[in-house]
């Protein structure tokens, strides 16, 4: 979005995007949907990154605010929900430390499947991090001091929110658990509701990790009105204390665990030794109800919107058309069976978007993992869109007000509006 309103990250206000974004907002409400705002994923401009290092330097916070404050003056009229940043607990890791995302920076031996040219992977994903979560309290504090008395919105940010949980009831090896769930989830929510990084990082990070003034505390404290989440499963869990005596270590190393699952992993197919994507341990709904249950304890019950949360599947390499996705359907009714119990045990959950509305473009995957409701013949000209079975099951549950839930859930449903549960 910053690359449509600002061609090179500041000055000059381009009108085509602002225009693009007012049609974009118009439109959606014209049919009755409460557009909510992402201002920042994955998209800095070029410009700051070849002027300043872009997300390395602390100057990003004041160009980024500027950019917040030019889309709250455009679009704050209509738009009641704004998104600062999304999942910055990833940014950091796959841009500055494995190297995966842009601007493929790390350092030797951390980058995965790249060739480290420029970066150093064990101070720059934390320095980047620390820049963005001090960006998006800007932002907010400019929001409500500026616009939000008169706008009426609301704000927070995104965070990508695998649950760890540990392989096996060693008391290691839950530790291990817990210590991932800070790193991960606790990087970002600690220090907004309790203005420091959580005490694990800072105890084996150190002075690689950057501190909030007493300043950047009073700012960052309690500047969100909601977290997003996006979830899409489980990650077992062990823990790896051996890293820590490492001089040499990553965001990993210091996280101290190993991965016994992994949500995306390589497969072959059966007549041809070709790498694939498969997806291994994704339907796990007890998952999002441990999350949300962990926001409730540790971090005061926050208002929670899931703005992600979605079964992938591979398209056949054959070609053709997956119609029948039963395993899709399944998924969401046992999610948000899931969602719905979590509300009854008291998470203040607002809202719940299916990712995603039709086959998308993935950061990671491309065009080879397809996460839609709607599917998309990317072969054809027109790029034809056709309605899968996953679709008309959601369809008729938000139609419905209970679909093929069990009874408890269904009797949720009843009792509450289809207002708060979008499609994104």
């Amino acid at each position: 979005m910053i690359c449509h309103v600002f061609v090179d990250g500041r000055g000059a206000v381009n009108p085509k995007g602002l225009e693009y974004y007012n049609s974009l907002i118009d439109e959606l409400l014209r049919y009755g949907i409460q557009p909510h705002v992402t201002i920042y994923h994955f998209d800095l401009p070029q410009a700051l990154q070849d002027e300043y290092n872009g997300l390395l330097s602390p100057r990003i916070i004041d160009d980024f605010t500027a950019y917040a404050d030019v889309c709250f003056r455009s679009f704050g009229d209509r738009v009641k929900h704004w998104i600062t940043v999304n999942e910055p607990n990833i940014e950091p890791i796959g841009g500055y430390d494995q190297g995966y995302l842009p601007p493929r920076r790390c350092s030797y031996p951390f980058g995965l499947g790249v060739t480290c040219t420029h970066g150093n992977s064990t101070t720059e994903p934390y320095a980047v991090a620390h820049h963005l979560l001090l960006a998006h309290a800007s932002a907010v504090s400019l929001y409500r001091r500026k616009y939000q008395g008169e706008q009426g919105g609301r704000i927070g940010l995104t965070l990508l929110a695998w649950w760890y949980e540990p392989a096996t009831q060693k008391p290691e090896d839950v530790e291990a658990a817990a210590r991932a769930n800070d790193f991960s989830l606790g990087w970002f929510m600690h220090p907004l509701v309790y203005g420091d990084y959580p005490p694990v990082m800072k105890r084996n990070v150190g002075a690689r990790l950057p501190s909030l003034t007493a300043r950047d505390s009073a700012m960052v404290r309690g500047s969100l009105d909601f977290v997003g989440i996006n979830q899409y499963g489980a990650i077992l869990v062990e823990a790896d204390l051996g890293q820590l005596d490492r001089d040499l270590r990553d965001y990993y190393g210091d996280m101290a665990t190993n991965f016994v699952t992994v949500p995306f992993e390589s497969t072959v197919t059966r007549n041809q030794q070709v790498p694939r994507l498969g997806l291994r341990n994704h339907e796990a709904p007890w998952a999002l109800s441990k999350l949300l249950e962990h926001l409730q304890t540790h971090y005061g019950n926050p208002p929670v919107m899931i703005h992600e949360n979605g079964a992938g599947h591979e398209p056949d390499p054959s070609g053709g058309f997956l119609y029948d996705d039963e395993f899709r359907a399944h998924f969401l009714r046992v999610y948000v069976e899931a969602a719905l119990a979590s509300v009854r045990n008291g998470s203040d959950l607002r809202g719940y978007f299916v990712w995603s509305f039709m086959d998308v473009f993935e950061f990671l995957f491309s065009y080879r993992f397809r996460f839609g409701l709607y599917g998309v013949d990317f072969a054809a000209d027109n790029r034809t869109r056709y309605a899968r079975r996953s679709a008309r099951w959601y369809a008729g549950f938000l139609r419905g007000g209970g679909g093929d839930l069990t009874p408890a859930a269904a009797a949720s449903v009843s009792t509450r509006t289809h207002g708060s549960t979008y499609s994104e």
